[in-house]
């Protein structure tokens, strides 16, 4: 496989954020397969093509995998694009034939192809798109899932997923509403809860709105899966570079660094860890590092963004993916 040039990278469609930061953590050298787990539009990946990695990217959602194929056929084959969930990358490199790589990279959350698309129902700014919300296309859509959960149940996922604190009230605004159909019934009934004022930096609907999202697309088992999935793929000196956008995602990622590089703190919510004497499999994680204000000035979206990134040891990954299905 030929990798793209460094003074011609494939063409991309927008710069994703903490670009240079990521570059910087992932110290690509040419010749290196490296795994960009959240395709997108392709940032990431042909940046990393054109420092000379191979790359290896993996999305979700078929609109990426279709509308990527330009930056495919402009890295000359440095990148592979298939879709599939990142994860299950050990599993899809492994059909692709590659047992180990250099670096992976995520980028977690919703896209920003995705947010600025209002079929896709994931910003509450287009009110009259469908309650979709699914990131893979498939499945049930938010507003089937509104529609028929139950309201003590959707009060949880509220609170858990979205850390809203009146998430009682807007759950039972929601029943209430039903049935649901548009970003606007949603909003509508959030608004009607808990109210709306005049210079609300955010909408009262927002962390309504990550938790559903969250929830339906199992994000943050997502997560967990591909750290210990990356853990897995990642050669001695291998770097693991992750971008996050709420507190949520980071506290997971923070969590799981510490604990596998031998530092307090182990597990999460979702999946305590058993505390044993294990080598380390990552060396102490760098410091994390959050957009400055040029960037955040160029992309307000990347104002809450954090990059968090380790080196991989070469001790053996502590999860045994084969056994984790059993």
């Amino acid at each position: 496989m030929s990798a793209a040039s460094p003074a011609n990278p494939p063409a991309a469609q927008h710069r994703p954020v903490l670009l240079d930061e990521v570059l910087d953590a992932l110290a690509i050298a040419p010749g290196e397969w490296h795994v960009d787990g959240t395709f997108g539009a392709g940032g990431y990946s042909s940046a990393m093509a054109g420092r000379g990695a191979r790359v290896f990217a993996i999305d979700q959602d078929p609109d990426a995998i279709a509308e990527g194929q330009p930056v495919i056929a402009a890295s000359e084959g440095a990148i592979r694009l298939v879709q599939g969930n990142f994860g299950e990358m050990d599993r899809l490199l492994a059909h692709e034939g590659v047992d180990a790589v250099d670096g992976v990279t995520l980028d977690i959350g919703v896209s920003s192809m995705q947010l600025d698309r209002p079929r896709r129902g994931f910003a509450f700014r287009f009110p009259d798109a469908p309650l979709d919300m699914r990131m893979n296309q498939s499945g049930e859509t938010a507003a089937e899932f509104l529609n028929r959960v139950d309201e003590t149940v959707l009060a949880d996922i509220l609170y858990t997923y979205g850390e809203e604190r009146q998430s009682r009230r807007i759950a039972r605004a929601i029943v209430a509403a039903r049935p649901l159909a548009t970003v606007g019934d949603l909003v509508g009934a959030v608004h009607r809860a808990i109210g709306r004022r005049p210079g609300d930096k955010t909408d009262p609907a927002t962390r309504t709105f990550q938790a559903i999202r969250i929830h339906l697309n199992g994000e943050l088992d997502a997560l967990e899966r591909g750290l210990d999935a990356a853990e897995a793929v990642l050669k001695p000196g291998g770097r693991l570079a992750i971008v996050t956008f709420h507190s949520l995602e980071d506290r997971i990622v923070k969590n799981f660094l510490r604990a596998r590089s031998g530092q307090e703190g182990a597990g999460s919510r979702h999946r305590p860890e058993a505390r044993a004497a294990q080598a380390p499999t990552f060396r102490k994680p760098a410091r994390a590092v959050r957009p400055g204000e040029a960037e955040i000035a160029a992309n307000p979206r990347a104002r809450s963004a954090t990059l968090r990134s380790a080196v991989r040891t070469a001790a053996p990954a502590r999860i045994s993916r084969q056994g984790a299905d059993s």
